[in-house]
């Protein structure tokens, strides 16, 4: 029998359907949290099948909310990757947390405008101390300024787009940056749009453990230099995507401020581990960089969406973002802080509620020990895999990432390479965990991610085991 359709022209629900929605949705969340470790990890839909199940019209009245929630647990929830499962390895999980989403919840539904003091001095003010909070965690001095964005690729514009207001006032002619061939590729777009050309960005060999070499930057700035070209910024990793390495820092930072040049870190991945004692010596150096981006939705366990920019001498973030159109006269005679002017976004939502309750009901001690976890299954796993013979790891445990290969997975490099896709794939169709692959030094590897504080070492020995059965299954 069809629901009966239900006309909303207001487009608001009555009290008691508010209450029975909510409810619903809570306890949708609830049972998908308690019964995640039992789920399969991965199932992927193809296009036509799930359009056929989704694509039908909007009505012109309205479904009962328990029709919609039960289309929504069997059809669009039922396929997703569950990136929060405790065996979800594959590139950086989102473990999330049930706080930060009720956080999410609460600031969509009271509809925060989190852009001007003027339209939310409550929500700026949590968001002045919470980005503070991150400051002093991540080592950087007092006048550093910063906002939450959506994530690590807007953190990496955003502070990329300060280096250039400051050290080439927005012309961009013959400017010239650098990095290693380990930078994610959001710098590699961020640049793109600012104006700087694939041609002189320059992606530079690391050293054997996959961190920036100085000598190479020296000689490519000092080479750029002699032919007439404008270095203006060098790229830092805190924490590769790929193996978790760290570039030399102080080093970097030593040599950016002798040439003239920004130093600007991404850290979106590796910087909030500083919070751990582990993480916090394998960084050493990240308090003296110009520009660091963070992703709390990363080592922080926040839903998404939520990155950070930081910047050493904050008042820059004013002077490259700020315009003062007629419509905003009201809003900037008020002498606090309004974050529109600090990055791209006019109209924002309350990042910051998700990250400052989540400290508030956990507590920070709660935070440090969950990184700690993550450190601890990295090497839980790599024990684990030189343990048996059939793995060789190409790169060790560094800051929650592991990178290895099946040793005999065919006679040539080409036939290897091709098998540990296969492998992926069959991973991923099997659906007890997931992981992925990366390329480093041209040869495809596996890469495992264990910064979820979910996970068990029950659940690292299970993955490596279902991975030797699976990889003697095709070889």
């Amino acid at each position: 029998m069809n629901p009966e359709p239900r006309l909303h022209e207001a487009i608001e629900l009555e009290r008691d359907e508010m209450r029975r929605l909510g409810y619903l949705a809570v306890d949708m969340l609830v049972e998908h949290l308690e019964n995640l470790r039992g789920k399969t990890v991965t199932r992927i839909d193809d296009w036509a099948s799930s359009r056929s199940r989704l694509g039908e019209p909007f009505g012109e009245e309205g479904l009962p909310v328990e029709a919609v929630l039960d289309k929504l647990r069997q059809d669009v929830f039922s396929t997703i990757m569950h990136v929060n499962h405790p065996r979800f390895f594959a590139f950086v999980p989102g473990p999330g947390n049930f706080v930060g989403a009720v956080a999410d919840a609460l600031a969509a539904g009271f509809n925060v405008f989190a852009g001007t003091w003027m339209e939310g001095s409550g929500p700026a003010t949590v968001e002045l101390i919470t980005v503070d909070w991150l400051r002093s965690v991540c080592g950087m001095p007092e006048g550093t300024l910063g906002l939450f964005v959506s994530g690590g690729s807007v953190a990496n514009l955003t502070g990329l787009a300060v280096a250039r207001r400051k050290l080439l006032d927005d012309d961009t002619s013959h400017a010239v940056a650098y990095c290693s061939d380990q930078t994610h590729s959001s710098l590699e777009r961020a640049l793109r749009l600012l104006g700087i050309p694939p041609e002189r960005f320059r992606r530079l060999p690391c050293d054997g453990d996959y961190r920036l070499r100085l000598d190479l930057l020296a000689r490519a700035v000092a080479e750029d230099r002699d032919a007439g070209l404008r270095p203006f910024c060098v790229i830092a990793n805190a924490g590769t995507t790929n193996t978790g390495s760290v570039d030399p820092l102080p080093a970097l930072a030593g040599f950016c401020r002798q040439e003239g040049l920004w130093l600007h870190a991404d850290g979106a991945y590796g910087a909030a581990a500083a919070l751990s004692p582990r993480g916090h010596a394998l960084l050493e150096g990240l308090g003296e960089v110009d520009s660091l981006a963070i992703d709390p939705h990363k080592w922080l366990f926040q839903p998404f969406e939520m990155g950070c920019v930081l910047v050493r001498q904050g008042n820059l973030l004013k002077e490259t973002f700020r315009i003062l159109p007629e419509y905003l006269q009201d809003v900037h005679r008020r002498l606090e802080v309004n974050f529109c002017d600090y990055g791209i976004q006019l109209t924002r939502s309350f990042r910051a509620l998700k990250l400052w309750m989540s400290l508030r009901i956990f507590g920070v001690g709660a935070f440090r020990k969950a990184i700690e976890h993550g450190f601890d299954l990295a090497e839980e796993a790599e024990r684990a895999l030189r343990s048996n013979f059939c793995w060789e790891v190409v790169s060790p445990a560094r800051m929650g990432v592991i990178c290895f290969r099946y040793r005999d997975a065919g006679a040539s490099p080409k036939e290897s390479d091709a098998f540990h896709t296969r492998l992926v794939d069959a991973v991923l169709a099997d659906g007890y965990a997931a992981l992925t692959s990366t390329v480093l030094n041209d040869r495809t590897v596996l890469r495992m991610c264990t910064i979820n504080p979910r996970t068990s070492r029950e659940d690292i020995a299970g993955t490596i085991s279902r991975l030797e059965y699976l990889a003697a299954a095709l070889n």
